[in-house]
């Protein structure tokens, strides 16, 4: 099962974490199970950026993002060469690092 390491974030992971998933899972999905409440405005259903995270080990272990997701990061706030939609990261066998940007693009928050 893969690890994803991720990078303190000062409100949805203060002290970083350590998680691990089964591979076919997201990364959002993955965050979520375990208690780390990164926005996701769309439900997970490709349509914003709001679960945007960039990833800083293990990127080429995720798969080609489609030019859906490609469109949408050009949106997200920190987009990097590395950023990913964490609903649209899907795991393999391989450990990820994930830093989860400071800012996102959505003006008011849900509880999720």
């Amino acid at each position: 099962m893969p690890t994803i390491t991720i990078l303190p974030h000062a409100e949805y992971c203060p002290t970083g974490a350590t998680i691990t998933a089964p591979a076919g899972t997201s990364i959002c999905e993955a965050m979520l199970d375990n208690k780390i409440n990164i926005e996701h405005a769309c439900d997970m259903s490709r349509a914003c950026t709001t679960c945007h995270v960039i990833v800083k080990e293990g990127y080429k272990s995720l798969g080609e993002p489609e030019e859906e997701e490609e469109d949408l990061l050009d949106r997200a706030w920190g987009l990097a060469p590395t950023s990913r939609l964490s609903c649209q990261a899907i795991l393999a066998q391989a450990d990820v690092t994930v830093e989860i940007p400071k800012y996102s693009i959505n003006h008011a928050k849900e509880n999720h």
